[in-house]
């Protein structure tokens, strides 16, 4: 078999300019997709749009969710392309193909009072807790992807002048830091980073225990450990104080278009789901707290 993998690979960093999460999930759906055609014997430039329908028939089959099916056939869609666009073939299967819209859920968000209790449980005397609490201010004060916090270099972070660049998919973002923010990454940076960075860790600003750059999933659980220790029991994910970021600045008076800048969202549709999660909240601390709403 053509190494398609490989060449995907190569059309996706050189020609699609997206997150690095974004390219390895395209990259794992269509492993997926030539493992499915390999156990069938066909090749990928045989394929027709009956062939890519079969698959997304067998992802159904084996119980993955419609934004998991989604996913998968713009995946395809784009391998398929990087092989026009190689030569290979002159056509795209892939296209055409609709799939039953899936019902889009609204991201879960923390209160301001669960953010300040996320906040307070870091222990700040030791190194892993000095990192973490640093990790947690930043994130809640700028709103960046936790994909694009593991990546913050040292040079990354101005704490005199309170501004933290962002190297996104769509550019650098410069991004205001909330005084608190800038003392717990100001802390984390002069008092603790040394004791636990060795000569892997480079001029990675945030780093595991053994000394190299800390991953998305080891974020991930550290987030989910405090949450736990405080009684959250919301679904927590590494967006989820992204999420909570933009939810509390349009609910203090931010404009969506001021938000869309801050996150890097290239689409204002993105940002606009915001609007939708504020309407559903309101509603909510209405129900709650209108005394004639309670008693129906």
């Amino acid at each position: 078999m053509k190494n398609y993998c490989t060449l995907f690979s190569e059309y996706l960093e050189k020609q699609k300019p997206n997150s690095i999460n974004t390219r390895e999930s395209y990259l794992r759906d269509v492993v997926s997709y030539l493992s499915y055609l390999d156990c069938l014997q066909f090749s990928p430039i045989a394929a027709d749009k009956k062939t890519v329908e079969n698959f997304m028939g067998f992802l159904h089959n084996k119980g993955r969710s419609l934004t998991t099916i989604s996913r998968n056939l713009a995946s395809i869609r784009c391998f398929y392309k990087s092989l026009i666009f190689s030569g290979d073939m002159d056509y795209n299967p892939a296209k055409g193909i609709k799939l039953e819209k899936a019902e889009k859920k609204l991201p879960q968000v923390l209160t301001g009072e669960e953010i300040e209790l996320l906040l307070a449980q870091p222990d700040i005397t030791e190194p892993k807790g000095c990192r973490d609490k640093a990790m947690l201010e930043l994130l809640y004060a700028t709103g960046i992807r936790a994909s694009e916090l593991i990546n913050l270099n040292l040079s990354d972070f101005n704490m005199r002048s309170g501004v933290l660049y962002c190297k996104g998919a769509k550019g650098i973002r410069a991004l205001p830091v909330y005084p608190a923010a800038i003392v717990s990454v100001s802390d984390y940076i002069y008092r603790m980073r040394s004791l636990i960075a060795g000569p892997e860790s480079g001029d990675a600003l945030f780093v595991n225990l053994n000394g190299g750059r800390l991953t998305r999933q080891g974020f991930w659980k550290i987030i989910k450990g405090y949450a736990e220790n405080v009684g959250i029991t919301k679904e927590i994910t590494p967006h989820t104080l992204r999420h909570s970021f933009a939810l509390h600045l349009l609910e203090n008076g931010a404009s969506v278009k001021d938000i869309q800048t801050m996150m890097g969202h290239a689409d204002i549709s993105s940002t606009q789901i915001y609007v939708q999660l504020m309407d559903v909240h309101v509603k909510q601390v209405y129900n709650d707290c209108h005394p004639k709403a309670k008693l129906g």
